[in-house]
Order: C-alpha cells, then structure tokens, then sequence
C-alpha cells in the first residue's frame, strides 16, 4: 500500500516538475520574441517576420533613442534567457521539448551575437556563421575553382575570358521582362501541385507576387502570418529561365512559404509555441530555411522532371528555343559546381584579405558574374555577411541528412516524407551533420 502511494506522490512530483519546465519554456519563449523585437528596432533586417499580438512590439523610438543602441542591457536580457533556459531539467522533458529548448538556446546564442554585432564587435566570417547560423562552411583552395573554370572553357563557344563568353551565351536564355509573370505564375502553380501531392495545405493558403527594384537580392518571401506569403522578385537585373523553377520552389514551394505555414501551424497554432510568432532573420532558422528551399526544387521537380517541364511548358511560354535547352543546362550543371566561390570570396572579403576591388574580380572570375551582377553580390554581402552559407552550405546539410536517411532520388515518397519532418520541427544545422 505505502509502495502504491509512494509511486503516485513521485508521479505527482514528476508531473508538476514537467508542467512548471513548460511554464518556464513558455515565459522565455515570450521574452525571447520580445527581445528580437526590441533588437529589430535597431536593425530593420532582424526581423524577417511577426505576426504575433500587437502588445508585444516595443514602443516606437524617436530619433534620439535609435542613436543610442543599448546594448549592454539587450545583452543582459538574452543572458539571463540563456542562463533560464540552460537551467531547465532536460530529464523530464519529452524529445521533442527537447528540441524545443536546444532551438530556443541556439536561437538566442544568435541573437546575442547579432546584438554584438550592431554593438560593433567584429567577428570572423568563420565565426560568425557558427554563432548566427550554428554551421561553418567549408573551404576550397582556388585551385578547386580553377579546374571548373577549365572544364567551362571547352564547353563555351567562342575565345576569350570565360565570362564574358558565360555572359554572351546565356543572353539567349533570358525571359523578356513583359512575360516574366506569366512564366513565373506558371512556374509556381506547378511547384504548388506538385507539392500539393504530398503536403495537405490549410484551404486558406495564398500568396501575392510583386516585381520590384533596387534590392540586393534576386527574391525574397515575406511571411506575413495567417498562411499568406508576399514574394518579391528583384528585376534589376535580366532573369534567366532557369531561375523560374528555382524562385517558384524556393520562395513559394515546397520552399519558405510552405516552411513558414508548416512552422506556423504544427509549432505554433497546435502546441502554442510562442517564439514562432518571430522569425529573426540572422538566426539558425535561416540555415534550414534557405537550405530546405533550394534542396525543395530537387524534391518537387526530381531527376529529368525539371528539365522537361520546362522544355515543354516554360521555354515556349518565354518564346525560347527549347532545343538550346540540353546543352545550356549541360553547362549549367558545371556552373553549379563553382558555388562555393562565393563563399571563399566573402570569407576573405569580411576577414579583411581581399578589398572591394579584388573582391568583385574574384566574383567575376570564379562566380562567373558579369560586373553588374557582381555589384549585386557585393551589396549582398555587405548587407548580410555570413548569411551566404545557408544556401549552398545548408542545401548540402539537408540532402546528405534526408538521403542518408533513405529519402533518395529513387525513394520519392521516403525523401518527401523526410523533407516535411525537417520543415516541420525546430531543427538546427547541428542537429543534422
């Protein structure tokens, strides 16, 4: 008998131990969105979503009080949100509250940092990727890129530097500008069926597509809550037909729209999961975000799916010649190889070794940008630093963690099942390696 109530008083104890962890989660969860909040107002690009209640932005600031970024006091906020969360008892805590609080830890590591950052303490571009994104990249020497390079130069008509040739070959394969909305509508509605195949969509879900100017990235997704997207594409510069597939996957689906709503409706509607009402853009989401987005394009559109539908559909809706297709994406194919290039030329760019000049010619040389684009790339870089990672070095993560899983190209259904999970929990890059 004593055994019995013995057994029931330590359940009890157990039960209110793990109902108060979830009180405590919750109460820095809260305060967590209230500090990325309170951080964005010193850096309009912190917060890349909100659509929590109105009563938790901070009050506006007046000039003078956006002058005086008050960083020791942000510090010591996410500090003690550390020190609480660190302090939770992980042994009577389920795995995926588990998850929970490695996400919340990690994410106010970032946020931290970033805080730093504005503050103006200098990290090292390795670093700071590991800080903000809680991965670092790998290196490549510059002879890695160079014997792409070589490889390019027989493939290419024509003589001379590579990227001009680059450059001049590919000026065929642009999508004139009065139909790149239908192409891109298309091109979406597609990645959109496809995606419906094997994710069940709240009925509410929507999207508007805007063109826009003047940024210094090709496209962007602004989740606005609630289900509905906003997707910006920057026309600046020429569009290649190519880049149809790639931005209607990975801003719509089954990319950051798709990732967003997922977040939104498993994290937060059903378990209330508070810091899910903010995206903080400088942060590990980020990592899973644009990795799982570019690796989304491979999922929805696999093996030779892509290149037929846009042969078939796309290149005749953007009055193309589909017969250039198969060599064009033949080089394309190799020009891939070289992504990483961006990634050194940052690395060197933010640890000081190269200056702005060497910095573009690396780009136009490696990165095969003509020097339009290179400007871009530039703007991009200073703007967002390390930032670059997560889409070369993210999709890298994402395959190897779903096909070594088994979701590989000959197991369509395993590797959709796989992709869902991982847009649907609170991974990290650490998680995954």
């Amino acid at each position: 008998m004593f055994k019995i109530i013995a057994v029931i008083i330590i359940s009890s104890l157990i039960s209110c131990a793990g109902d108060k962890n979830q009180d405590n989660m919750q109460k820095i969860a809260e305060e967590y969105v209230k500090l990325v909040l309170k951080t964005g107002q010193y850096d309009a690009a912190v917060v890349d979503a909100y659509y929590g209640p109105e009563d938790w932005k901070p009050a506006e600031l007046n000039g003078a009080e956006k002058n005086n970024f008050p960083k020791e006091k942000l510090i010591d906020e996410t500090d003690n949100l550390l020190l609480r969360i660190n302090l939770l008892d992980e042994s009577i805590l389920s795995d995926i509250e588990k998850k929970r609080k490695n996400f919340l830890a990690k994410q106010l590591t970032a946020i931290k940092t970033k805080i730093e950052i504005i503050g103006g303490k200098k990290y090292s571009f390795d670093q700071e990727s590991k800080l903000l994104y809680d991965a670092v990249a790998p290196h490549y020497e510059q002879d890695h890129f160079k014997g792409i390079l070589s490889q390019l130069d027989k493939l290419l008509p024509g003589e001379g530097a590579i990227t001009k040739r680059y450059d001049g070959y590919r000026k065929q394969f642009i999508i004139p500008e009065y139909l790149l909305d239908t192409v891109f509508q298309t091109a979406i509605n597609e990645g959109r069926n496809r995606t419906l195949k094997h994710i069940n969509l709240p009925a509410n879900e929507s999207f508007r597509v805007e063109y826009v100017k003047n940024k210094p990235w090709g496209a962007y997704n602004w989740y606005k809550g609630n289900n509905f997207s906003v997707i910006q594409v920057n026309t600046d510069l020429p569009v290649y037909i190519e880049r149809a597939v790639d931005l209607a996957c990975h801003e719509g689906y089954p990319g950051h729209h798709v990732y967003n709503l997922l977040l939104e409706q498993n994290l937060l509607r059903k378990n209330n999961w508070v810091e899910f009402y903010v995206y903080p853009l400088f942060s590990p989401t980020s990592l899973i975000a644009e990795g799982t987005a570019n690796y989304g394009i491979e999922v929805a559109f696999p093996g030779d799916d892509r290149i037929k539908f846009e042969k078939e559909v796309l290149f005749p809706l953007a009055g193309l010649d589909p017969n250039k297709a198969d060599n064009y994406y033949k080089i394309l194919e190799l020009v891939e190889q070289l992504n990483y290039a961006r990634n050194e030329a940052s690395r060197k760019y933010y640890d000081g070794q190269f200056s702005k000049e060497q910095l573009k010619e690396w780009l136009v040389k490696y990165c095969l940008n003509s020097p339009e684009r290179a400007d871009k790339s530039i703007d991009f870089i200073n703007t967002y630093g390390s930032y670059i990672i997560n889409y070369n070095y993210g999709e890298e993560l994402c395959r190897n963690y779903i096909e070594n899983a088994g979701g590989t190209k000959q197991n369509p259904d395993k590797r959709w099942e796989l992709f869902i999970e991982l847009i649907s929990k609170p991974y990290t890059a650490s998680e995954i390696q």
